[in-house]
């Protein structure tokens, strides 16, 4: 059984994968998110994401009807580990042009330039940046002038990579001359 107390221990991957294991043989992801994802005990939220993160997409589908509350805890919570584990779900999840969010898009502009944030959340930050302004050109603008104005070796490597393969898909597209 998946408790707050196993999902406490689990520090180990084997541990992890045994918790989904059970989650999957039970199916319900949608539950074990709403029970876990604003558990005080960040160690258990941690966790119960990190386990989450093994799934399938297809898996997570179940997740897309709290989108927004998973970018709402995303963009408040205080915990970096937090953030970053449910940046990762969102990530995998469908955002539709209805999905936008101005305040999503706001922070995960400013995260992902942000040279004291965790390069995993910059790079998520990134990634979901560029998602949401694919929908609108003008966006796209604002994207590339923000990745332009980055002072880009202050960044880790895997920022930097992905830095400049949005560039290139952002000059490829044609947009933002």
């Amino acid at each position: 059984m998946i408790t707050k107390e196993r999902l406490r221990e689990a520090t180990s991957e084997r541990a992890a994968q045994e918790i989904y294991s059970e989650l999957r043989q039970q199916g319900n992801y949608l539950d074990f998110t709403r029970l876990y994802m604003h558990e005080e005990d960040h160690r258990v939220a941690r966790n119960a994401f990190w386990v989450l993160t093994k799934a399938t997409d297809k898996e997570l589908e179940q997740l897309q009807t709290i989108l927004h509350d998973l970018i709402n805890l995303a963009m408040k919570t205080e915990n970096a580990a937090v953030r970053r584990l449910s940046l990762n779900i969102i990530e995998r999840l469908q955002m539709k042009e209805e999905d936008l969010r101005t305040d999503f898009l706001d922070f995960s502009l400013e995260h992902m330039a942000d040279p004291e944030e965790f390069p995993g959340i910059q790079c998520l930050c990134m990634k979901m940046a560029y998602r949401m302004c694919l929908f609108y050109p003008e966006l796209m603008g604002e994207l590339k002038r923000t990745l332009e104005a980055m002072e880009i070796y202050n960044y880790k490597a895997s920022v930097k990579s992905l830095w400049k393969k949005i560039l290139k898909e952002i000059a490829r597209q044609g947009a933002c001359h």
